[in-house]
Parts: C-alpha cells; structure tokens; sequence
C-alpha cells in the first residue's frame, strides 16, 4: 500500500474506532432488556459490518486485494475523511438525542415517546443516514473496488428489510403523529423543500 493509501486507510481505521466508541458508550449507558433477534435480523446485522470492517481489514493488512485497487487524487481521500467525520458526528447526534429510545432492535421499549427534538427535527432516520454517508465516505478513503464501495452494498439488504418495519411499528404506535412527523421530516436527508 501506497504511502497516501497508508494515510486514508488510518484515517478510516481512526473513524470507524470512534464510531465504535460512540456506539458502544450509547449501548452501555442505556443497557436495556432486549428481544433476541431472529435469523434474518442476525444475518443482515452482520452484512454491514463485513463491509465496514472485515474487508477493510483484509485491505488494509494484507495484499490480497491489490488486484482491485483503483487510484484517486489525494482531495478525494480528503473530501472521503471529511464526510467520515461527518458520519461520526450524525451517529453521535442520533445516540444522544434518542437517550433510552435506542435499541439495536427494530422494538420499542416500555414507555416508548416519539424523538422528533435535535436532528430528528430534520431526519427520522440519522443514525442510518450516518451510516450512508460511511459508505459514501468509504470508496474516498479505501481505493479498491471490492472494499471501497463493501459498506454501502452491504447496507442496503438491511436498510431495504429495516426501515419499512420501523417506520410501520412507529405508525402503529404513535398514528397521526408519526405520519405528520412523516411529512415534515426528510428520511436520510433534511427535507429542501
């Protein structure tokens, strides 16, 4: 590996630990009973983080995947390790702002209340946001078509199985209120117009 590759991939090893550690603070200060997930859930839990980490590893450590390595100039990387950041922080926002509402789970928890404060105000769906934004992140950062773009291929099977789930139990649970929260907010991305 390159010596600028050798840069974006710290870069990307030093982002993908903080949002590690945010999610891991997030988890265990709001440890909370949970259902086990089924199947499906487990393996399409697992998808993303091949794509997020295993390839990326394999990458970043070995030379097996030389064969598909691709070259940018250094201002991707760059722009890559910006929107990274950027990923970090959406995470972080969505952790805080939903407190003890957030499950690992598609689930509501006992005493549930609609978050629509903070970054909800604009997007229902942050923290999946921030983990698009990842894997747009990745590709500038990682130069390889099989583990640049992992994270993002990875993702959508989940995203595709998830959200439709959640947003009907949300609806079942709140009604009027979440398909007017519906109306108002964007689903990654704040609404323009």
């Amino acid at each position: 590996m390159g010596d600028i590759r050798t840069i974006f991939f710290g870069l990307y090893a030093a982002f993908f630990i903080l949002a590690s550690g945010i999610r891991s603070v997030y988890a265990r200060r709001y440890k909370q009973p949970r259902s086990t997930p089924d199947r499906t859930d487990r393996f399409l839990s697992f998808l993303p983080v091949f794509g997020m980490l295993v390839l990326p590893l394999i990458y970043g450590l070995t030379n097996w995947l030389d064969f598909a390595g691709y070259t940018l100039p250094a201002w991707a990387g760059w722009a890559g390790a910006a929107l990274f950041g950027l990923a970090d922080w959406l995470l972080w926002r969505s952790h805080a702002d939903l407190g003890r509402q957030w499950s690992v789970n598609v689930e509501l928890q006992e005493g549930h209340v609609l978050v629509t404060g903070g970054i909800f105000s604009k997007i229902r769906h942050p923290m999946y946001a921030a983990h698009l934004v990842w894997g747009l992140a990745q590709p500038l950062l990682l130069w390889n078509w099989l583990v640049g773009f992992s994270m993002l291929l990875f993702s959508i099977p989940l995203y595709l199985y998830w959200i439709p789930r959640e947003e009907k139990m949300m609806e079942a649970e709140f009604g009027g209120e979440y398909r007017r929260y519906m109306q108002r907010t964007g689903r990654f991305f704040p609404k323009v117009f």
